[in-house]
């Protein structure tokens, strides 16, 4: 009775009793029609100027995108038309180098002709292993210009989980940042095809340039060599071509190597540019990792195909984040959630205002963190993205409502929606069917996994996977809301309230979100299994108050007491990069098991990393990146739960 307007009804009575009998069939049925769909109604004129806002900006995109595609454009050749229509207007700018539109394409241009003398072509693979600058973006352009595809590696990996990564996408070669050489080299030997290895020094590295590692050929000499213009008679790249691998986490265990065709890369941009209301006149301040698609493509996208100047950082700092944004001209920041956090804990400082950042733009901003951000650092407006690299569940918060991910116009039906909720089991994540064999939909405040329907030929639609098939197949379902069709899982679980608005609420499976990274809990598994042997170990993420994402926890069976807490910290240190080592590690006597043998993860994610809840077992915590712990007391998890210690 609430969404009842008392006045619609009034009017409509009063027409009755003034109108011919026809009339008076017709209010009455508009009358009966209204009081059994206030609600719906209600809620439909409430969204209305969001969804209306909304679907005209997606149309302006899919609009866009189909002359794009008409037009056969790439980011490569975007590139281009740029380079030749502003050839000094900046594109990148990096430390204390400005580089122009002219500079970029003209040295992807180098690196294209340097891969075309040795005989690279369409198809083939060339990994890419290096720390944030200017000539990352340019290297895979140029790649690309030949149908090359760039495997984006994270740089943090190390040992079993780097070695994977180049084994899944097979690479003809591999292109290594001076600093990283030692990492990529540890792992060579083990690789079954032998790529070959170009050491690469970029311009903040001069002083390495004439110290080639062993076993790399100093890819700079090669490029010097070559000029800086198009190869005649090269077919060039198409807009449905693949055109990198970014790598994600997923229930393998190890790193999966997700297929970004150009297509999707350029709805990514579009859907930056159109929702972020970005223009040429913007400068957009990249403190993210360029292996990541938020920093890859929403960062440097704009800057390489609409004409806006992009500041790349090497590494995000708190500390000098909006000194940076302020010092540069900034004008739109990005962020994942965890970084607003640390932002929110520097200390004040003059340039916390003291910046032209307009609206800041990126994903994981929690609801806790939210106002206080915008408050502080006074952010007029804030873009929440949602999605997943290789999927189709796209989202995005529009009008800043606090701690929404997005939304879905309820100005819609469901069965013209493309996305939806579907209910999952609450401890296996298993999707839930009706006895048609039918997934359910979820009402509003039941939460659900977040699904997207897969349509070819759609670039707002498409699935193109993982590099490795089988694990592509697992990511789709069929027979979701009606026989034969076909939804991308995210593996995500989120809620919709009565306006359409969705907030996340978990992952599902056998991975967690920390510090803006999936973490895999069977690599973490795996490296635990490395370091005490055959001893039962469970991984799962748990909350912490007022942190983004679920911090690492495992649950290590030790019946004898033999686990070395310290050897333990230091092995998982060296097989796992900063964001996938444990914070908590629990020594158990026994770990639960279900009838099918299977550890049961979910009562020990209940427990947490409370002292009081865990009984006689031992509980330690992560100090130091270094993989030091120390007994994890209940005047500890207190200072940690209040915020006092830092995860």
């Amino acid at each position: 009775m609430d969404h009842i307007n008392y006045k619609v009804v009034f009017c409509l009575l009063g027409v009755i009793l003034v109108v011919g009998p026809w009339l008076q069939i017709f209010c009455l049925c508009a009358l009966a029609f209204y009081l059994w769909n206030a609600q719906k109604i209600s809620i439909i004129l409430r969204t209305l100027p969001r969804d209306l806002g909304f679907i005209t900006k997606l149309y302006r995109i899919i609009r866009k995108n189909q002359i794009l595609k008409r037009r056969n454009f790439t980011p490569a050749s975007m590139l281009s038309d740029l380079a030749a229509k502003y050839p000094e207007q900046p594109c990148f700018l990096f430390e204390d180098q400005v580089w122009s539109y002219k500079q970029v394409n003209e040295l992807s241009w180098r690196v294209a002709r340097v891969f075309h003398e040795r005989g690279y072509k369409r198809g083939d693979v060339v990994a890419l292993v290096s720390s944030n600058r200017p000539e990352y973006v340019a290297i895979w352009v140029g790649l690309s210009r030949l149908g090359v595809i760039t495997a984006l590696v994270n740089n943090t990996l190390r040992t079993i989980a780097l070695q994977h990564s180049l084994e899944v996408v097979k690479p003809k070669g591999v292109i290594v940042s001076a600093e990283l050489c030692p990492a990529v080299k540890e792992v060579e030997e083990d690789l079954s095809a032998k790529p070959t290895l170009f050491k690469f020094c970029g311009a903040d590295q001069q002083s390495q340039l004439e110290s080639p590692s062993i076993g790399f050929e100093l890819l700079n000499s090669a490029l010097d060599q070559q000029p800086g213009t198009p190869i005649i008679g090269l077919m060039p790249p198409s807009y449905k071509d693949e055109l990198i691998y970014i790598y994600t986490s997923g229930t393998t265990g190890l790193p999966k190597a997700a297929v970004l065709r150009s297509s999707r890369y350029l709805f990514g941009t579009l859907a930056a540019r159109y929702f972020a209301n970005i223009t040429k006149e913007d400068r957009i301040y990249n403190p993210l990792p360029l292996y990541h698609s938020a920093g890859g493509v929403v960062g440097v996208g704009p800057a390489i195909t609409m004409g806006v100047s992009c500041v790349i950082k090497s590494k995000f700092s708190a500390s000098k984040y909006f000194e940076d944004c302020a010092k540069y001209e900034c004008t739109v920041g990005q962020y994942i959630g965890e970084m607003c956090r640390y932002l929110l804990a520097t200390r004040p400082s003059e340039y916390d205002q003291k910046h032209k950042i307009r609206i800041m733009l990126g994903n994981g901003l929690k609801k806790n963190v939210w106002q206080s951000f915008v408050d502080r650092f006074n952010i007029n407006g804030i873009v929440e993205f949602y999605g997943a690299t290789e999927g189709n569940t796209n989202i995005v918060n529009i009008d800043g409502t606090v701690g929404a991910v997005g939304f879905q116009p309820r100005l819609l039906p469901d069965f013209l929606n493309p996305m939806g909720l579907i209910k999952v089991d609450e401890e296996t994540s298993e999707v839930l069917r009706g006895p048609d064999g039918l997934c359910f939909r979820c009402l509003p405040g039941e939460p659900g996994m977040f699904v997207g329907k897969i349509k070819e030929g759609d670039a707002t639609r498409e699935f193109h996977g993982y590099v490795d098939k089988k694990a592509s197949s697992k990511k789709v379902a069929t027979n979701v809301f009606k026989k034969n069709d076909k939804y991308f899982l995210s593996g995500d679980i989120l809620v919709m309230d009565e306006l359409g608005y969705l907030y996340f609420k978990d992952r599902t499976g056998d991975t967690f979100r920390w510090k803006g990274e999936n973490v895999s809990t069977t690599e973490v598994e795996n490296a635990i299994t490395k370091a005490v042997g055959l001893q039962d170990a469970c991984v799962y993420g748990v909350e912490i108050p007022n942190t983004d994402g679920k911090a690492g926890m495992a649950t290590i069976v030790d019946a004898d007491d033999t686990v070395d807490i310290s050897k333990l910290g230091k092995s998982l240190a060296k097989y796992l990069p900063p964001y996938a080592q444990p914070i908590f590690v629990r020594l158990a006597k026994k770990i639960d098991v279900t009838s099918t043998f299977k550890l049961k993860k979910f009562n020990l994610q209940k427990e947490g990393f409370n002292p009081a809840n865990v009984g006689s077992d031992r509980l330690y915590f992560r100090v130091s990146k270094d993989g030091d712990f120390k007994e994890l007391t209940s005047s500890l998890y207190e200072e940690i739960v209040a915020g006092k210690v830092q995860c």
